[in-house]
Formats: structure tokens, C-alpha cells, sequence
């Protein structure tokens, strides 16, 4: 299926390494971080997770980072710029465009933090909580160079 420039694949092998991009509202628990991650998850593993990746301006969310922390998943932050510089994504909104100044967080997040990656779950919402998930072309995952619960920014 093609969606407005990015690929948007529906089966993947489950072992491959899972690039989860995440937006959210201040203040948000990482419970609503968990269950939104979990549903847009859908039958891939959980194990498959390689790396959470946000917006710097969202990395240091409380919330987020708890998640992070409590299933050891590194946390990979980008500048609004590398954000704004993904083109076509498949679900803009128009309210982080506002708020933000980007198209959005999580499908861009997820595709940058898999190298040559495609989305193969564009953006889910939950309870405030937006989660989009990528895997690499090569079955890599960019948190391989990098170590647990370490903020990396741009």
C-alpha cells in the first residue's frame, strides 16, 4: 500500500527490530504511554522494540521517560528540524503544526530512528498518546550504537 510518499507495510517478520516514534500531551503516565504503545503494537512482540524516539522538545517528559526506563528501551530525541525535514507523511496534523511547527511527531520519529526505514504502523492515538512504528530496511535499529536510558539528542 502507498500513502503520500512513505511506504505504509502491513506485514513485516516479527523478529525484526521495531523503532517506535511517540507523541504526546504533557503530563502524560506512562501507564497511557504503555497501552498506547501496546495497541499499535497489534501482534508484533513487544521484545521486538529496539528504541522510542520523540522530539526533543517531548524527551524529557516524565511520563515518557519512566516508560523508557521501566522496560529498558533507549530514548532517541530529534530537532524540530531533522523532525520537519520528513516530507509526505501519511497523517499530518494540522494541530502539531500549530502548536509545534512540524507535520507531526511520531511517524517522522519512528522513520528516523530506523536507518532507510519504512513505516509498517502509521500513526495510532490513544488517550492523548500518538505512536507510529518503523523498521529499518536492513533489520537494524539506530539504539544498536547506543546505550540504555541515555537522552540522545540532535
Amino acid at each position: 500500500m502507498r500513502n503520500r510518499g512513505h511506504r505504509v507495510i502491513q506485514t513485516t517478520p516479527l523478529g525484526t527490530p521495531l523503532s517506535i516514534g511517540i507523541g504526546c500531551r504533557q503530563h502524560t503516565a506512562a501507564g497511557q504511554i504503555l497501552a498506547a504503545v501496546r495497541q499499535a503494537l497489534g501482534s508484533y512482540p513487544f521484545e521486538a522494540i529496539r528504541c522510542i524516539a520523540t522530539i526533543e522538545s517531548k524527551a524529557q517528559e516524565p511520563g515518557l521517560l519512566e516508560f523508557c526506563a521501566r522496560y529498558a528501551l533507549p530514548l532517541l530525541s530529534f530537532s524540530r528540524a531533522e523532525v520537519a525535514a520528513v516530507r509526505d507523511l501519511p497523517t499530518p496534523s494540522a494541530v502539531v503544526r500549530a502548536r509545534l511547527g512540524v507535520d507531526g511527531v511520531c511517524e517522522p520519529c519512528a522513520l528516523l530512528a530506523a536507518p532507510a526505514g519504512r513505516l509498517i504502523v502509521p500513526k495510532t492515538v490513544l488517550d492523548g498518546v500518538t505512536v507510529a512504528i518503523a523498521t529499518s530496511a536492513d533489520g537494524t535499529a539506530r539504539s544498536e550504537s547506543f546505550e540504555f536510558n541515555s537522552l540522545n539528542t540532535r
